[in-house]
């Protein structure tokens, strides 16, 4: 019986993994496209420009676990496998973003409202990165052989989805309530929204099934017993994770980051471009 799945079976994998991660991405987005409003209610009103620069590093905590995030979720996802594992990083997300939008500012709970935060976009960071090197995992397994790289490529297209997606939701709102209510309460609309886009993705991945590939390998008993001491013991494997890591992963980061989220922050308070304006640049 043959391992490769049919043509429609791959598109509704595509279809499910891509949905997942244009969802997750947008959550993620949502954050950093609001980080000035999110800083004035976040922190003290004599904060200034303090205010931002630590919504910032709060951003930024939930990259520095994204690795630790996949290390934790790759592993699940051997044990359990890869559609209970998408489930788990989906909730993950979608939980914290939503949680995100109800916790209440300085005014009410002092610092307790940037800890909540933290730990919050920390959550968002862990899943985030089992997320992503899942979908890819997911959709690889499924695909032929000769066309892996063409299939998963659809998982980062759809990640910039989600930059859109956020940016227009948050134009949308803002809109239609006025820039003082948006400041006041609204901010947190775009962050609540995520549970109903996270309902949708739950729903699809619930009806999806383990790859041919992942089932293959564990009826077999040839899942990877130590996925770590074989990615950096080995010289050849541990030279492919160095060369992605600081070869291209990094200097995509540096690019894509500034590019979508210092530009905007750069936009709208050193150079007073207006709201909605900044964002219709990035789009």
């Amino acid at each position: 019986m043959s391992n490769e799945p049919q043509q429609n079976s791959i598109f509704k994998v595509i279809g499910a993994s891509s949905l997942g991660t244009l969802i997750e991405w947008y959550d993620f987005y949502i954050f950093g496209s609001l980080a000035t409003i999110i800083g004035a209610q976040l922190f003290p009103a004599d904060a200034g420009a303090s205010a931002l620069i630590n919504t910032l590093a709060i951003f930024a905590a939930g990259f520095i676990v994204r690795p630790f995030g996949a290390l934790v979720f790759g592993r699940l996802g051997d044990l359990i496998g890869r559609k209970y594992t998408f489930l788990l990083t989906l909730v993950l997300m979608g939980g914290s973003t939503f949680l995100i939008g109800l916790v209440p500012s300085y005014a009410t709970i002092g610092y307790a409202a940037p800890i909540l935060v933290l730990i919050l976009r920390l959550v968002q960071g862990l899943a985030l990165g089992g997320e992503y090197g899942g979908a890819a995992t997911y959709v690889a397994e499924h695909a032929p052989a000769n066309k892996r790289g063409f299939f998963t490529s659809w998982i980062q297209t759809t990640a910039t989805g989600g930059l859109f997606l956020s940016l227009g939701i948050i134009v949308v709102t803002k809109n239609l309530l006025g820039a003082e209510v948006f400041a006041d309460w609204g901010w947190r609309i775009p962050f609540l929204l995520s549970i109903l886009l996270v309902g949708v993705s739950i729903y699809i991945r619930m009806k999806m099934h383990e790859s041919p590939m992942f089932t293959k390998l564990k009826t077999e008993g040839k899942v990877s017993k130590n996925p770590l001491k074989e990615s950096f013991s080995n010289k050849a494997n541990f030279k492919m994770v160095l060369l992605a890591l600081f070869g291209a992963t990094m200097g995509q980061g540096v690019i894509w980051y500034t590019g979508q989220f210092y530009a905007q922050s750069f936009l709208e308070n050193t150079c007073k471009v207006d709201f909605n304006d900044s964002r219709y640049i990035l789009l």
